[in-house]
């Protein structure tokens, strides 16, 4: 199968938005050389980040309980409202604590889009940009693997780091699927 084997409208909707995948190869791999030069400093912005939709959601179900105070279950939905805002409180507020549980997690997202993007690259092999689908899938798997193993130590630099480099191999994914 080759890019002529795609049906005549993915292909057109494909290159209609040709612009929009080079832009967000770009923006992909500018942002995850920026997380490899400064591993910390991303480590840190995506703890706080997660830390901070962690606080809108708790805010957001803790409302929504007091809301429905009638409802039998509020209780528990409030419990779960003040549960994510503690974590959004620990993960927002205390930089440097929490990024062995974060660097687990990351390592989890990875092993699951590595085997997502794997699965998409062999489902259009031998199209246009597979090849480069399928180079990110591995690599995401890598790396989920070396974040795993290199706990606890690893903590303070890897999610930066992979977080970073999981970028650039999407972003060279996605320049490659704006060439169709």
């Amino acid at each position: 199968m080759t890019d002529t084997d795609l049906t005549p409208e993915l292909l057109d909707r494909i290159r209609s938005h040709r612009g929009r995948f080079r832009w967000l190869g770009v923006a992909l791999i500018v942002l995850g050389v920026l997380a490899i030069v400064f591993p910390l400093v991303a480590s840190i912005a995506a703890k706080v980040m997660i830390g901070w939709f962690l606080l809108l959601t708790g805010g957001a179900v803790l409302w929504h309980a007091f809301q429905t105070r009638a409802w039998r279950d509020a209780l528990l939905s409030g419990l779960i409202g003040l549960l994510h805002l503690a974590a959004g409180v620990y993960l927002a507020f205390f930089p440097l604590t929490g990024l062995v549980g974060l660097t687990l997690l990351v390592g989890v997202l990875f092993g699951v889009q590595g085997a997502i993007e794997l699965s998409l690259a062999l489902r259009h092999r031998p199209n246009t940009g597979w090849g480069w689908m399928a180079f990110s899938g591995a690599a995401s798997l890598v790396l989920a693997v070396l974040l795993i193993l290199g706990l606890p130590g690893s903590a303070l630099w890897a999610i930066g780091l992979l977080v970073g480099i999981n970028f650039v191999s999407s972003g060279v994914a996605f320049l490659s699927l704006s060439r169709l």
